[in-house]
């Protein structure tokens, strides 16, 4: 089954007991309950509960053949095969070091306040760079794009807005034309570069006196408003500076462990280059 992955299967293995009410299938008294399926979804962010009822049945009936095959395979002697004995066996260490990180995760925590303290330090990596609302009309040619303009001309505040949405609605042969003309916010970077120059080029409630021309025909722009760019509140981004400071303290745990591991092991290779063991006192 694609959905079941050796991780996911090793950590299904750590399950308790179950609820009868959580059982969803059973093959010859075999038990496939709900929390097994959960622990196995869990890597792909989904939930058995909440999934389509075709897509349930579908897991269930992969997870009966799943318990089918493998009545066939013990009564094929696998068991006793040397192979599979070799493939248990790694697969118990797979298991083992699992568990082992796992916990070793759960460990490992990050304060409040030293996700503040990370913050503080590297606030320009929480930039929010400026963003622009902005409407246009697109028309083919550049003559068009100059008689808009000429309609638009003089108009300030709410009522060059309501002329440039009106006229949007009735000339505007792009997609947005229908919705007068609404681009919503964007950064730069996302728009071809004759047009985005243009935009951020205008003022807050202002228009293009002279048509931009890109690939796809003449555009008239009006900027509906401006949002400077600032650094993101550290409410907003405590989660993620957690994450990853998590991930780093971690990682710097895990290669402690492995690095005091090979202290006082007896290691021999002809393959990898190994270090003396001074080198790592």
């Amino acid at each position: 089954m694609k959905f079941i992955t050796k991780i996911a299967l090793a950590s299904a293995l750590a399950l308790g007991t179950v609820n009868a009410s959580d059982v969803l299938a059973t093959v010859n008294g075999v038990a496939i309950n709900k929390d097994y399926v959960n622990n196995v979804l869990k890597a792909q962010g989904k939930e058995f509960d909440k999934l389509p009822k075709e897509r349930q049945k579908e897991i269930v009936n992969k997870l009966i053949e799943r318990e089918l095959l493998a009545e066939i395979a013990k009564k094929a002697g696998v068991e006793k095969d040397s192979d599979y004995k070799k493939a248990l066996e790694n697969f118990k260490k797979d298991l083992l070091i699992r568990v082992w990180m796992d916990k070793l995760y759960k460990r490992t925590l990050i304060s409040d306040s030293e996700a503040n303290d990370y913050y503080q330090k590297h606030k320009e990596q929480f930039k929010i760079p400026e963003k622009i609302h902005a409407r246009h009309i697109l028309v083919k040619t550049e003559d068009e794009a100059k008689k808009i303009i000429e309609q638009l001309k003089g108009l300030k505040g709410q009522e060059l807005k309501e002329k440039f949405v009106e006229l949007a609605k009735k000339k505007s042969t792009g997609p947005s034309g229908p919705n007068g003309g609404d681009l919503g916010y964007f950064p730069k970077g996302q728009m071809v570069k004759p047009f985005e120059d243009a935009a951020f080029a205008l003022k807050k409630g202002t228009i293009t006196t002279k048509p931009v021309k890109t690939q796809f025909g003449y555009h008239v722009i009006y900027v509906e408003d401006i949002k400077p760019s600032r650094i993101a509140d550290f409410k907003d981004v405590k989660q993620s500076i957690i994450t990853k400071l998590r991930q780093e303290a971690f990682a710097k745990k895990l290669k402690e462990a492995i690095d005091n591991a090979k202290k006082d092991a007896k290691i021999e290779s002809a393959i990898v280059d190994l270090k003396d063991k001074k080198d790592n006192k």
